[in-house]
């Protein structure tokens, strides 16, 4: 069955994704099962998509009396799942609005379009460019595209939009340089994930802010992989005490069905008024009814406090192998979004793990990326340090 399945997705998918030769059929928890009934447990989560794991009773709990009830009727109506969750988001955040959307591209377009008016209506159209940071991603579609700092992304789809430039992360020397009064937002990932899970030193974002403000212009987090709960609190943000003007999430959100959001306070909020945006499927009574169970059992269960502790030990074990292993030149991150630097292409180990029941990922070709539900168990994370410990010692790298 596997082999079928495989041979007809390699003959009808658009060939965007070099999958592994694994069919998953279905989960629980942080296991994973294929269709020959072997067991892998799951550092990979949807790429920081399921926080609660695979199959969650209360997600099912809400899915299944949703479904009962009603699918989709358009933002024309209003629904009681999606304005209880949008009541839930701003409750628990800085955010006074929301607008739902369907991805985290989406989420970032968003941004970048209310970003815009927000100055447009304020009679300054010449205020209009959005900063990002290198090594950074925010999306593929072309806005979101245009927003990335990674040139390898962008390969072949120019003429890539105007309006966009970039500098390092984590220097806010060249923030500085940069900021003029043709900037509308400074867009950054709180801890850049894609990039190589880089994070800020504690003063930086800080000093976006100030420096922001100074200069009139907005800051927008994309917190599509650090947020709702991974790196140790709801929001990333929360660790260095600096509260952004928007805020975009998915991922998450919904603990695996597609779902974006856009966060905002009232003032650029008010840029949107009807007519400026629309999402046909933005905020489903399902998909929202899946993302509020997921909300409220973050919080009820204290998740992001669970996720801090498990990822302190779980950095403390990479650590360990860094300083044990040549091979392994660092452990890096927070919460349970973490990684280990080699000194060499990462995606053999990747393949090692794989065939020893283990699902991780890299990125940036030579980092191991973690990124497990936040309910991951030590002796689960002791279990895949013993392959890596295993791995590193044997010549299969």
């Amino acid at each position: 069955m596997s082999s079928q399945i495989m041979q007809t997705a390699e003959n009808v998918f658009a060939q965007t994704y070099k999958r592994f030769p694994l069919v998953i059929e279905k989960g629980r928890g942080s296991t994973l099962w294929d269709t020959a009934g072997r067991s892998y447990t799951d550092f990979v989560a949807g790429i920081a998509v399921c926080n609660l794991g695979h199959a969650h009773p209360a997600v099912n709990q809400a899915l299944a009396d949703q479904m009962e009830k009603l699918y989709h009727v358009s933002n024309l109506y209003y629904t009681i799942p999606q304005t209880e969750l949008a009541a839930a988001l701003v409750e628990n955040s800085f955010a006074d609005r929301v607008f739902f959307c369907n991805s985290g591209a989406e989420a970032n377009e968003a941004a970048i379009k209310m970003a815009r008016k927000y100055y447009s209506e304020r009679g300054e159209a010449g205020r209009h460019v959005i900063l990002s940071a290198t090594q950074s991603f925010h999306g593929r579609t072309m806005a979101a595209l245009s927003a990335t700092g990674q040139a390898k992304i962008k390969k072949g789809f120019d003429p890539i939009l105007p309006g966009f430039d970039f500098v390092p992360f984590n220097d806010i020397a060249a923030l500085r340089q940069r900021m003029d009064d043709t900037v509308c937002a400074v867009l950054l990932e709180p801890i850049q994930g894609e990039g190589g899970v880089n994070c800020p030193a504690d003063d930086y974002l800080g000093q976006v802010r100030e420096l922001c403000d100074q200069r009139g212009a907005l800051l927008i987090f994309d917190e599509i992989q650090t947020g709702m709960g991974r790196t140790g609190k709801l929001f990333a943000h929360e660790h260095f005490a600096v509260t952004p003007d928007l805020m975009t999430l998915a991922k998450a959100l919904a603990n695996g069905l597609p779902m974006g959001a856009l966060l905002a306070r009232e003032p650029v909020a008010a840029a949107f008024g009807p007519g400026a945006h629309a999402s046909t499927f933005g905020g489903t009574p399902i998909v929202t009814a899946a993302a509020l169970a997921t909300l409220q059992t973050l919080l009820a269960e204290n998740l992001p406090e669970l996720a801090a502790q498990t990822g302190a030990y779980f950095k403390d074990r990479l650590a360990d192998l860094a300083s044990r292993h040549a091979v392994v030149k660092r452990a890096l991150g927070m919460g349970l979004l973490l990684a280990l630097e080699l000194d060499r292409p990462a995606a053999p180990v990747v393949d090692a793990c794989l065939e020893r029941g283990f699902l991780i990922n890299c990125v940036q070709e030579r980092r191991l990326r973690f990124v497990p539900p936040l309910t991951i168990t030590r002796g689960e994370i002791d279990d895949l340090v013993a392959c890596l410990d295993e791995i590193f010692t044997s010549d299969d790298i």
